[in-house]
């Protein structure tokens, strides 16, 4: 905890979840009012929310985010700027999949992956809001790594996920870049100038009077005249955090734009030098049940698998041992039978049972695409929302959260300035 407001006082601004968009919120009402008391809020024991970055003290403490890790869309992406303003090195070497891999599906595998986006674009908004898994080719032998593909960018399979919403999302412009030192890395070292309270899950937001809004926590009461909610949309579709008076409509947006999943698994390898650097290979071609593998990120001696959906989910609840079990039985198809002695866990995340966030990404439902714009909207000109998932074109992303998050800081400062 540093510099909390005393108790009793009103606090101008009160910022609910430290992960990047409450981080980006806070910053920016700092630079656009430094007159205004602001207070970050946070149910965890540190700041960064999905972007958590550790260090390997068996690999040289090498830094591994277990979370976000890619500048995605790098030039227009707010973060690539902030990394490099706090002193972090931002790591401009192309993204393995931008230059294929060692398992390159071939022509045909590209041009049916292709034909497949291709439809979700040319259905654009006309078509009615369905399933991605309505544009599989019935028979097409490449639909399993098509699936593979969507439920890597989803965190949930083709079924699950909204066309309308894969249309609307916005790469932004660049390549996808790294930060030296870890993403959570960043976003932790921006926080700091930043009064934020740890280990402090807010219970109740009482916004009934005109004067204030009153927020129960786990650490007591605070009153606020203006709160930002940037916690995940799982907390809100759960009723984890009560709303006095309800906010059905709100809650009925965040059930419908749930977390995804995507975890990873960092393997520790023996005598990594016969490996490839930096480069990215798939288990399977044909299931959609398998792996990405990044081979040995940054020259160490790490592999950084990842996986989505459903199988993220039972690996994760199945433990590190069935992990890498799994993990051995599709590396060993590529680099021999030996190969699965000289790989060990090294960090494995958990995002669906990880407290107060329980996923990864939000993805829209079919049909609930044009929920993100309602989870964002403003409440009686005083309780605000941000968060990747308020985001309609940069949802999934930290930049998207930040975007919000910013915009979000904006309106407080206009409405405050109006206000005074």
């Amino acid at each position: 905890m540093s510099n909390p407001r005393p108790a009793g006082q009103t606090i101008d601004v009160v910022i609910i979840g430290a992960g990047a968009a409450g981080v980006a919120a806070a910053r920016r009402l700092q630079s656009l009012r430094p007159d205004l008391s602001i207070l970050l809020l946070e149910a965890k024991d540190r700041v960064g929310g999905r972007a958590w970055t550790v260090r390997l003290p068996s690999f040289g403490n090498e830094p591994v985010d277990l979370g976000c890790g890619w500048l995605h869309g790098a030039r227009t992406n707010g973060w690539t700027d902030i990394a490099r303003q706090v002193g972090l090195t931002v790591e401009t070497t192309p993204a393995p999949w931008s230059e294929g891999g060692r398992t390159a599906e071939g022509e045909q595998g590209r041009a049916a992956i292709g034909a497949f986006f291709a439809r979700a674009e040319q259905w654009g908004d006309t078509g009615e809001d369905e399933s991605l898994d309505e544009l599989l080719e019935p028979g097409n032998p490449w639909n399993g790594r098509v699936e593979a593909i969507g439920t890597f960018l989803n965190g949930v399979e083709l079924a699950a996920a909204s066309i309308h919403d894969y249309v609307h999302y916005d790469p932004g412009a660049g390549p996808d870049w790294r930060v030296r030192e870890g993403y959570g890395t960043l976003i932790s070292t921006y926080a700091q100038p930043v009064p934020t309270m740890h280990s402090t899950a807010v219970k109740t937001i009482d916004h009934r009077g005109a004067d204030c809004i009153i927020l129960q926590t786990e650490r007591g009461t605070l009153r606020a005249r203006m709160v930002l909610v940037t916690v995940a949309t799982n907390v809100i579709a759960q009723d984890q955090i009560k709303f006095d008076p309800p906010l059905p409509r709100k809650q009925q947006a965040a059930s419908r734009l749930p977390l995804g999943l995507a975890n990873k698994l960092f393997l520790g390898v023996t005598s990594p030098d016969d490996l490839p650097i930096d480069t990215r290979l798939t288990g399977s071609l044909d299931q959609v049940r398998t792996g990405s593998y990044q081979i040995r990120p940054f020259g160490t001696a790490l592999i950084e698998a990842y996986y989505g959906g459903s199988l993220a989910r039972d690996l994760e609840a199945a433990g590190e041992k069935a992990a890498l079990a799994f993990a051995r039985e599709e590396l060993t198809q590529h680099f021999g039978s030996a190969f699965g002695r000289r790989i060990d866990v090294a960090a494995m995340s958990a995002w669906h049972g990880e407290p107060h966030i329980g996923g990864s990404y939000s993805y829209a439902e079919p049909g609930a695409s044009a929920e993100r714009l309602v989870l964002g909207e403003t409440i009686d000109g005083r309780l605000f929302f941000a968060g990747e998932a308020c985001s309609p074109t940069r949802f999934s992303t930290a930049h998207g959260a930040l975007e919000t998050g910013f915009a979000a800081a904006e309106a407080i400062a206009a409405t405050l300035k109006s206000t005074t």
